[in-house]
């Protein structure tokens, strides 16, 4: 969301800085809510036959998956780079933030297809990119408020030339050197890295059902 700041970008005001906790309050009930959402959604994977595609096809769908989860990894990482600590105290307008307002979630909605992908299934594939969007956007909703309140033109400035999340490469802008957070870079690796669980998860489902001990209910393509 706010981004990389070039020399002169406004801090928040004073008034504005309590609202700060409320934001975290925000973080942390859009990360308890998608968890529960994604739970629910595994829960349904395990009562899912996925046998209406060919073991090939299937398999086909894990191995792209894997790359899916592989490259947001990567792009959360490189967006932390630009905005690990700052978003309540400056606007980032660098780096993948000068051509999306929210790259960082826009990756998670990438992992959250290659999460989903590993169950076999498009259609559950496609309710865990619908559950990603519908708790980021509810979330994104919120920090514009709160980062409009804070920084006022300059955020509005912002908003008018950088999309919420899909792209325009076209406006791209960088710095030379960034000031790099590690304790930031490391944490948002490690939050990725756990969307490699699904691998094994997913695994360990198929080998339940394939062995009796799950009976499916219901079949999904």
């Amino acid at each position: 969301m706010s981004l990389h700041s070039l020399p002169g970008t406004p801090h928040p005001s004073p008034s504005a800085a309590p609202d700060a906790a409320v934001l975290r309050r925000v973080q942390l009930i859009r990360k308890a809510v998608l968890l529960a959402a994604i739970l629910g959604v595994v829960a349904l994977s395990v009562l899912t036959d996925r046998s209406v595609w060919p073991e090939t096809i299937v398999q086909g769908f894990r191995i792209a998956g894997l790359v899916l989860i592989g490259i947001s990894i990567i792009g959360r990482g490189w967006c932390s780079l630009y905005i690990g600590g700052r978003k309540t105290a400056e606007i980032v307008d660098r780096g993948p933030y000068s051509v999306s307002r929210n790259p960082l979630y826009l990756f998670s909605f990438v992992g959250a297809l290659g999460m989903g992908l590993q169950t076999g299934s498009v259609v559950i594939a496609g309710l865990f990119v619908a559950i990603a969007i519908g708790v980021f956007y509810a979330t994104v909703k919120r920090e514009e408020a709160w980062l409009g309140t804070a920084f006022g033109e300059a955020y509005a400035a912002y908003r008018r030339r950088t999309p919420r999340f899909w792209p325009r490469f076209s406006v791209w802008q960088d710095v030379e050197t960034l000031e790099i957070r590690p304790d930031r870079f490391l944490m948002t690796l490690a939050d990725g890295s756990a969307l490699l669980l699904a691998v094994p998860l997913f695994t360990a489902v198929s080998w339940l059902q394939s062995t009796g001990w799950v009976n499916a209910v219901v079949s999904l393509p």
